[in-house]
């Protein structure tokens, strides 16, 4: 596993504490987001597609260090845009681990060698750095050649340094097993990162290229044929077993957006960190007014294909805290690539789609142009 002993102690004691005061629902990690501003255009993305106004928009510190205390995660993970081009990255991150938190800093590497200085080793901070295959899968995904390099040169020097860095993946279906499983070892044998995060790309409803992210069934079928390689035993991942049996479909779980609350600019985003459907003011007012249920796949449209670890991993480790036996006979064996899948949610009854991103950002891009000369007004 490339999950450290301490942190799997640490979060799993936190999953038990919620189980024996009957607490039915709780964060396992905060998703921070504190800009949305990146320095790649990935055609994948739909965080980025913003007027100018809000891409220059930050939280501040008090404000990232506010939602760490509110939320009470035992994990933050900090994604984006691009973590590094805030200003006071650091000093986020130094406030999160004083906390003694686990960090998980996403970037893509541009930054990194530039910005390391600014960071101290801790077995709270692991640096997440993204990259999506190798060097010619890698650069298609990010539609920039060299990123590639410059990443691996920087999580390079990341760990001669001290660092933890894991690697975060995103598959989508212009990537075969062969070359999934050709990333996997590079990564696992000659780049020294700890572990593997991996996920199916999710269709963000305003990314640029709809037309290459992956169904259920495909990525079932993929992650099959990927488990099934040979040297797959080798392969270290920062996520639970029982998440990779799911995405191998050999788990029939239900989505727990709660489990991974994103507080970002505009507030706490309803319901998820891949669904934008509103903001509560608080993070209590999060979990006790968004219509949970009306969400996941089986009860909304934009939910049917989604197997992203940001939903599915919280319930992989619930699950993991309450059947640890099968956890354990999973991890022995490793996840299963033959034989029927689990059966798959229905999707009769699912509710069809709104598509009210566009008017809610519209909303917010006439209010952030609002507040810019009220701000300066007062400062003034």
């Amino acid at each position: 596993m490339g999950i450290p002993l301490i942190q799997q102690i640490r979060v799993g004691a936190y999953v038990v504490g919620k189980r024996l005061r009957g607490v039915d629902r709780y964060p396992l990690v905060l998703m921070l987001e504190p800009l949305f501003r990146c320095n790649l255009a990935c055609p994948g993305c739909g965080k980025i597609d913003y007027e100018d106004d809000i891409l220059n928009k930050r939280l501040s510190v008090e404000d990232c260090l506010a939602a760490v205390d509110e939320c009470g995660a035992p994990v933050v993970s900090i994604p984006g845009g691009e973590p590094l081009l805030h200003k006071q990255i650091d000093a986020i991150v130094a406030g999160i681990v004083a906390r003694k938190k686990f960090v998980y800093l996403c970037t893509n590497g541009l930054l990194l060698e530039k910005k390391l200085h600014l960071f101290k080793p801790s077995p709270y901070l692991t640096f997440s750095v993204h990259l999506d295959g190798l060097e010619e899968q890698h650069d298609r995904a990010v539609n920039q050649p060299g990123t590639f390099k410059r990443a691996v040169a920087a999580i390079r020097k990341a760990r001669a340094a001290g660092f933890r860095v894991n690697v975060n993946c995103t598959l989508f279906n212009h990537m075969d097993a062969d070359e999934v499983a050709a990333f996997f070892d590079f990564c696992s044998t000659q780049l020294d990162v700890e572990g593997i995060t991996v996920s199916p790309g999710y269709a963000y409803e305003r990314a640029p290229d709809q037309t290459h992210f992956l169904t259920r069934s495909r990525t079932k079928q993929l992650f099959r044929d990927i488990f099934a390689r040979r040297g797959a035993g080798r392969w270290r991942f920062s996520q639970s077993t029982l998440f990779l049996d799911f995405l191998a479909g050999n788990q029939e779980y239900r989505c727990t957006p709660w489990g991974n609350p994103t507080r970002n600019i505009f507030g706490w985003q309803r319901p998820c960190y891949l669904l934008g459907e509103g903001y509560a003011a608080s993070f209590r007012d999060l979990m006790e007014t968004t219509e949970w249920d009306r969400y996941g796949t089986g009860n909304y449209e934009k939910c049917a294909d989604c197997m992203v670890h940001c939903g599915y991993e919280p319930t992989a480790v619930a699950d993991t805290i309450a059947h640890p036996l099968k956890a354990f006979r999973v991890w022995l064996r490793r996840p299963r690539t033959r034989g029927p899948m689990a059966p798959e949610i229905p999707l009769e009854n699912q509710r069809p789609a709104e598509f009210v991103f566009e008017g809610l950002v519209k909303q917010l891009s006439v209010q952030a142009s609002e507040d810019r000369p009220r701000a300066k007004s007062d400062a003034a």
